[in-house]
């Protein structure tokens, strides 16, 4: 008999299950990837900053994998829409759920919804040419802008607001979106943490990144970069160490300037039409480790505010989701009877692009022990079904017509590999010409 499975959502969650599938499966298995987009690898191609090429080179072994001959790609079907949970337990086996966290948490301070304060995912898809996004979102009209995070996202970000649209140029970066940043009025992005510099979440290989940055001086005030001691993991001392020397260099005139600020929280989003300003508290530790303001206040004349302060997940439609940890509850992947999850929806946004693949493993694990040796219901079903609803889905060689495009788009622009086609209607007529 032969294992048919559903996974939802194509980024690395979603296809490193369906490669934990193939390979731990004792008898034949089908594997369904769905995806509502047209183009897999979710944060791989649209979360991963442009000129990080090593990362994306990640999207290589995900090709692999939807190359299985057991595996199918099937894009722009949408769980709620197009099909139900209902309607793929009736046609699978199983149904693996793989969406990940698409959202930003929010502040929760005042002026956190006047135009101008965004969330971090949002400039991350617009850069990155995610079709949810108008590439006309942004105008970068503003000479401050504040970055509210000290994670790899906002390092992403202040380092794509500091470069110049030339240094640009070679990535996949939309053309339109080249074009806005090349026309961007930003002088000064100030990087803004809570806590101080032995809390904070970069890598030490993005930290060093910005430090190189042609285009703007680095700038970190000694007395924020006061760490007391104590006895930290390797990680944490060489960001201390970057972030110190900083703190002893003088800035040399380039034409940006980013200020990596520590023991400040935003307590309020200044502005009466759009944001005029963030108002900031310095903090400290309490004894019992928490952050506490200290009665002290200053305000950043800042025309937008990114606010990188963590992702979530969202509900799918019908299946279970806990609002207070922002996830689908389960036991080592199991949902409830022939459902399962894994990745950030299962664990929440936690770990790298590759603690997804043990992660799937364990979910991969839990659905063939619960699934060994019982009766088999599905099979390509979900065809007919869609068919009926006039669902055309993208196959995986209609994808490799996008990516001919986007390459073929980068050769007449004298632009790099590829650059990304712009909104669906675009991939849709180049997926099928």
């Amino acid at each position: 008999m032969t294992l048919h499975v559903a996974i939802i959502g194509s980024g690395p969650a979603g296809i490193y299950t369906a490669e934990a599938l193939v390979k731990q499966s004792a008898e034949p298995v089908e594997v369904d990837v769905i995806e509502r987009l047209p183009t897999p690898y979710g944060l791989v191609r649209y979360g991963v900053a442009p000129d990080h090429t090593s990362i994306k080179s990640i999207a290589n072994y995900l090709r692999r994998v939807l190359e299985l001959p057991q595996v199918r790609f099937l894009g722009g079907v949408t769980l709620g829409s197009d099909v139900s949970v209902e309607d793929l337990l009736g046609v699978y086996d199983a149904v693996v759920y793989c969406t990940g966290a698409m959202v930003d948490r929010k502040l929760g301070i005042p002026g956190e919804d006047l135009p101008g304060s965004v969330a971090a995912t949002d400039f991350v898809n617009w850069y990155c040419g995610h079709p949810d996004v108008d590439p006309a979102r942004f105008t970068l009209d503003t000479s401050e802008v504040a970055v509210i995070g000290v994670g790899n996202v906002a390092v992403d970000v202040v380092r794509v607001l500091a470069k110049t649209a030339e240094e640009l140029r070679a990535t996949d970066v939309p053309h339109e979106v080249l074009q806005r940043l090349g026309e961007s009025e930003v002088k000064a992005i100030h990087m803004v943490g809570r806590r101080g510099p032995e809390h904070a979440k970069f890598t030490l290989k993005e930290l060093r990144e910005l430090g190189e940055l042609a285009n703007a001086d680095v700038c970190v005030r000694p007395d924020e970069a006061v760490v007391l001691g104590g006895d930290f993991p390797r990680q944490v001392q060489g960001n201390i160490k970057v972030l110190q020397g900083w703190a002893d260099r003088e800035p040399v005139g380039r034409p940006r300037r980013l200020d990596v600020r520590f023991w400040l929280r935003p307590v309020e989003i200044l502005g009466t039409e759009r944001v005029e300003g963030l108002k900031l508290e310095r903090t400290r530790l309490s004894e019992e480790g928490r952050v506490v303001g200290t009665g002290e206040f200053e305000t950043l004349p800042v025309g937008m505010v990114l606010r990188s302060v963590g992702y979530q997940s969202v509900p799918l439609p019908g299946v279970p989701f806990s609002d207070r940890t922002m996830t689908v509850p389960n036991e080592a992947g199991r949902v409830r009877d022939r459902e399962y999850v894994a990745g950030w929806l299962k664990r929440g946004p936690t770990g790298v692009i590759g603690t997804n693949k043990s992660d799937a493993a364990e979910t991969v694990r839990t659905l063939l022990a619960d699934l060994d040796g019982g009766a088999r219901v599905g099979s390509r079903g979900i065809d007919t079904l869609l068919a009926r609803r006039g669902v055309r889905p993208i196959t995986y060689e209609e994808w490799l017509a996008i990516e001919a495009a986007e390459a073929e788009l980068a050769r007449s622009l004298n632009r790099g590999e590829r650059v990304k086609l712009v909104g669906l209607e675009a991939m849709l007529r180049a997926s099928r010409p």
